[in-house]
This record gives C-alpha cells, sequence and structure tokens, in this order.
C-alpha cells in the first residue's frame, strides 16, 4: 500500500526545501494539464487506489539537483510510487532564440535530431554530471532539464546503495522538419525507467 499523499506532503513540507506556489505561478504553469488527461485514462481502472503528489521544480544549480534527488530517491526507490518527469526537448527556432546547427548531418532537422538523440543517450545512461556537461556544452533547450537532472540524480543516489536501475527512450518525434532559418520546432520524446 503506498504512503498517504498527506504524509508525503507533510515530509515534504518539513525539510524546508519546498515552498507553496503562488496563484500566479499556478495559472502560468501547464505541464500537469497536459498530463492529468493521460494519468486519469491509465489510471481509471485504479481510480480510488492512487494519489497525485505534483512537485514544480524550477530552476535549479547542479548541487540543488543532487539535494532534491537525494531527497526523492527514497519515494523513488518505492515500488508503489511513479514518477512522471515532464520536459520537451529542443525548442529550434529564431522564435526560441536557439539556432544551434551542426552542418554535417544534413538538414536542420536531422541537426535537431543528433543532438537532442546526443542528450537522450546520456540520460539513458543515468549520469547526472554527463548530463550536466552536455547543457553547458551544447545550451540545448530542454524546457525539463532541471527536473531531469533531479531524477538522474536520485537514481545515483539510489544506484549507491545497490538498487539496479536502466532507462530507455521508447519514442522521438519533432512538431515540424526544420528546413530554413525561418521555420521552428519542438521535440518530444518519452522514455521509461525501469528499477529492478
Amino acid at each position: 500500500m503506498s504512503i498517504d499523499r498527506q504524509e508525503v506532503y507533510a515530509d515534504l513540507w518539513k525539510t524546508g526545501m519546498f515552498e507553496r506556489m503562488t496563484l500566479q505561478t499556478d495559472e502560468d504553469e501547464h505541464s500537469i494539464e497536459m498530463h492529468l488527461p493521460y494519468t486519469a485514462k491509465a489510471m481509471e481502472s485504479h481510480k480510488d487506489n492512487f494519489s497525485i503528489v505534483p512537485v514544480l521544480v524550477g530552476a535549479l544549480s547542479e548541487s540543488k539537483e543532487q539535494e532534491y534527488g537525494k531527497l526523492l530517491s527514497k519515494y523513488l526507490a518505492d515500488p508503489s510510487n511513479l514518477f512522471v518527469i515532464s520536459s520537451d526537448f529542443c525548442h529550434w527556432g529564431h522564435r526560441f532564440r536557439y539556432t544551434y546547427y551542426d552542418e554535417t548531418q544534413g538538414e536542420i532537422y536531422r541537426s535537431i535530431e543528433n543532438l537532442d538523440k546526443m542528450g537522450m543517450g546520456i540520460i539513458e545512461q543515468l549520469d547526472p554530471i554527463s548530463f550536466s556537461n552536455y547543457l553547458k556544452k551544447y545550451h540545448n533547450t530542454i524546457c525539463g532539464r532541471h527536473p531531469i537532472g533531479v531524477l538522474l540524480n536520485a537514481v545515483a543516489e539510489l544506484k549507491k546503495n545497490g538498487v539496479d536501475m536502466n532507462f530507455s527512450f521508447l519514442n522521438y518525434a519533432q512538431s515540424s522538419q526544420c528546413r530554413n532559418w525561418q521555420d521552428s520546432s519542438v521535440s518530444y520524446a518519452a522514455g521509461a525507467l525501469i528499477v529492478h
């Protein structure tokens, strides 16, 4: 049986590491609204047997990603819990102020795919330091880079204690195929972490 949601809130609040969202922040943030319909559908047959504990992760330093990863690792280790980490991948184009292009990859959309898949490969290695170095080098506009960093640090904490895990990306897509400098796109990826 999973831990009661109120217990989790109380435990997290006691750490002093969390704050409540303002109404404005809540109204500006939309990631949970994107997931709730899918979660409701996927959990339909268990609708009275689960709770959601949303945690919004803002811009964090590497040391803060480590702290939160360590704190949340015990929840990740509990097989009755499911974590959903939300992030788009590359936001490419002048409107996003990001136009990295490696011409050796061919057309722009192939360069974007190569850049994203390089990052995805690093995430699959479950190495928070390599992921941080990748972001410093390429500045890929992965909007959920900090929640991903927290997850990777939670995994690193569990690996220290002998927990075996692997991560695989299951799908990748782009909103459009950029071929010229006027185009723009957002990349999407879906993956799963399996704790053995």
